[in-house]
């Protein structure tokens, strides 16, 4: 058995959502075209013929609820989507084991209320943040309820997916980005920083028990992990006004220690060399098996293929296997013995 941890789906009446409120005429083709991201049946086909043993956890694809609308309107696009990825799973439970609930995250009092029904009610077994918050950090004291909730209330694992926008140009003076820079090189940046800043801000040290999956495995982090532990053990040194020095003396352990607290996917696009380096970083512990289907060049089974490929071409001991394919992701969820 593998567990697909993070790839996407996008219920069609959400589909409609985004082709009615999107600002991003660029993430409409996308989405619209991809058939296996909205026709589950056609998904489901693909997985039964191709890849019996894989099952998948499903999470909303973007454009999350508060990219697509105002406070007033996000919290109503966010129960569209749960309840669609919840239809799906009732519908076809051994492909689909479990869903991510998606939350407004533009209206904090909403998101936890949202997060109470679908994992209460709609049976969701985490819920799924963007890198930030249309452009506002994670830090940010307003969303710190969300973390509490899901982590000490709920116990429930986040799932955090990268976000830039193509209008955020690469240099200033250019109107947007090119060669979609924004998203290929963008999005492990963005995930880096949202890991920088639930680390400095002592998220994690308020809430030692949150669990999160960072997608593409750490984004930059476990790549730079010599030069991210070296040079953040000096933070401050280079701060003029001499606030930032103050941040490490109020966290309790060495920064690199908190980013290996999160944990990290394997869609790296079927490429082992970036995979051993996430396993160095963040050990086979904290490695969960994931695709990001249907975003790769086939449209839903290459990602699924080259992801397994690039685990096997890895030669890891079987119980480090078992762990990233499905061990890992049965802790996570809280469903030993239920699949």
């Amino acid at each position: 058995m593998k567990i697909d941890i993070f790839n996407h789906v996008m219920p069609q009446a959400y589909l409609e959502l985004v082709k009615t409120h999107s600002r991003e005429p660029g993430m409409v083709k996308r989405m619209s075209n991809l058939r296996m991201l909205w026709d589950i049946e056609h998904r489901v086909e693909m997985l039964r013929t191709k890849f019996p043993d894989v099952k998948q956890v499903l999470t909303l694809g973007l454009p999350a609820p508060e990219l697509l609308g105002a406070p007033d309107k996000s919290p109503e696009f966010a129960r569209v989507a749960n309840d669609g990825m919840a239809a799906m799973c009732r519908n076809w439970p051994n492909e689909f084991p479990a869903f991510v609930a998606s939350l407004p995250m533009n209206n904090v009092p909403e998101a936890l209320k949202e997060m109470d029904r679908a994992i209460g009610k709609l049976g969701a077994k985490g819920i799924q943040i963007i890198s930030s918050v249309a452009g506002r950090p994670l830090d940010d004291p307003e969303f710190f309820p969300v973390f509490e909730r899901a982590t000490n209330h709920h116990d429930v694992p986040i799932w955090m997916h990268p976000a830039r926008p193509a209008g955020r140009a690469d240099y200033p003076g250019e109107p947007k980005s090119k060669y979609e820079i924004w998203q290929v090189l963008g999005w492990p940046f963005e995930t880096s920083v949202a890991m920088a800043r639930i680390v400095f801000s002592g998220l994690l040290q308020r809430l030692p028990k949150m669990r999160v999956i960072t997608h593409h495995c750490g984004g930059m982090i476990p790549y730079f992990a010599g030069r991210a532990e070296t040079l953040w053990a000096q933070l401050g040194s280079r701060s003029a006004d001499g606030e930032e020095s103050e941040v490490l003396k109020k966290l309790q352990k060495p920064p690199i220690e908190y980013f290996k607290m999160f944990y990290g996917d394997t869609v790296l696009g079927g490429a082992a060399a970036p995979l051993a380096c996430g396993l160095a970083f963040f050990g086979a512990d904290r490695v969960v098996f994931a695709s990001d289907c249907p975003f790769d060049p086939e449209g839903g089974p290459m990602f699924i293929r080259e992801g397994i490929r690039s685990i096997e071409d890895l030669k890891l001991p079987e119980g480090d296997k078992r762990k990233i394919y499905f061990g890992n992701a049965l802790k996570l969820l809280r469903m030993e013995g239920k699949l």
